[in-house]
């Protein structure tokens, strides 16, 4: 079985699976192993990029792949220090990509950085406010220079604070999502909202305390035993597609881009083994590197957070039993 595409509040299609272009740094313009992969991902029939600071090097891809533009779904970002210049920051995406138009524009971040620092957050009532900020992308849609908008790392918390003043509903929130950090109460908000969960980190980085994991090796071993060999990664990307969530896994090599192109057909049972991972104790935590100690200004304790705001104000689940997990 091939992945599915979705469909979106606004009534277009978005692929299942896409290729993640995020390399762990800040993307270095035209970066050959960037271009490289996606002209790989492309060749074996990858039909949605998503690109992360690496828009140079996307763009370039995209010119030599020589596919019709109709037929890519092209994914970018409003980075943090942009959040008071929409549409100009919009515009530089479109210059570094060569497109007349982006498919989704994502509000990477919740929090607004200041200019002079890459990791210094505007307090959550400093303005321009992810409110502000959404009310700006929104204005974007009339100019046909992006076809959908949404957010990435929100919450129920401040997805609650944005649809109060939103005019358009985001139509994609991207968010860390494994079965370490299943987001199933976020999952459910979302959908009954109309909003379409977009999974980063599918895989759990190939963390072993996932892909080693006794629940997970055990559906590998039942489908191997069918005579159907399947791998961990195709049971954690096919995980999240049951449940209707895009997945854009990182992958150079092209063995592996192929192999996450198999959906496996998990019943069930399996799906809910897959679930109950996160429960075990010392198991709920997020993979990524991101996480930093932050003052609470209510408390003057240092607690948990992201980029200068706390879990709580970015109403994030990320700890189990008080203790930061990344």
């Amino acid at each position: 079985m091939s992945f599915p595409s979705f469909r979106l509040n606004n009534g277009l299609d978005i692929p299942g699976l896409g290729i993640g272009c995020w390399m762990g740094y800040v993307g270095q313009g035209e970066d050959q192993e960037v271009t490289n992969m996606v002209l790989n991902a492309l060749k074996v029939g990858y039909r949605h990029i998503d690109t992360v600071r690496n828009e140079r090097a996307v763009g370039i891809a995209l010119r030599e792949a020589g596919i019709p533009r109709e037929h890519i779904f092209v994914t970018t970002k409003l980075t943090g220090e942009h959040h008071a210049c929409v549409a100009k920051s919009l515009q530089k995406s479109l210059d570094n990509l060569g497109l007349d138009y982006v498919d989704l524009f994502l509000m990477h971040w919740p929090q607004a950085l200041k200019e002079n620092g890459w990791w210094e957050a505007l307090k959550p009532h400093e303005r321009p406010t992810f409110v502000d900020t959404w009310r700006d992308m929104e204005k974007l849609l009339p100019t046909g220079k992006v076809k959908s908008i949404g957010v990435s790392n929100f919450s129920m918390k401040t997805l609650e604070v944005l649809l109060k003043e939103a005019s358009v509903v985001p139509a994609v929130n991207q968010v860390e999502l494994h079965p370490l950090l299943p987001q199933l109460d976020l999952l459910s908000f979302c959908s009954s909202h109309g909003i379409l969960l977009t999974a980063y980190s599918p895989l759990g980085k190939h963390k072993p305390m996932l892909v080693e994991h006794p629940s997970l090796q055990a559906i590998v071993q039942s489908w191997n035993e069918q005579c159907e060999i399947v791998t961990p990664a195709q049971v954690l990307l096919s995980w999240s597609a049951a449940k209707g969530i895009v997945v854009v896994p990182k992958c150079r090599d092209v063995g592996r881009m192929k192999e996450n192109m198999k959906l496996v057909n998990l019943t069930d049972v399996e799906i809910a083994a897959l679930d109950g991972i996160h429960t075990a104790p010392g198991m709920h935590r997020s993979v990524c590197g991101f996480h930093t100690r932050v003052r609470d200004d209510s408390t003057g304790k240092e607690t948990g957070g992201c980029f200068g705001w706390t879990y709580e104000q970015l109403g994030w689940d990320m700890m189990e039993g008080g203790v930061m997990r990344g």
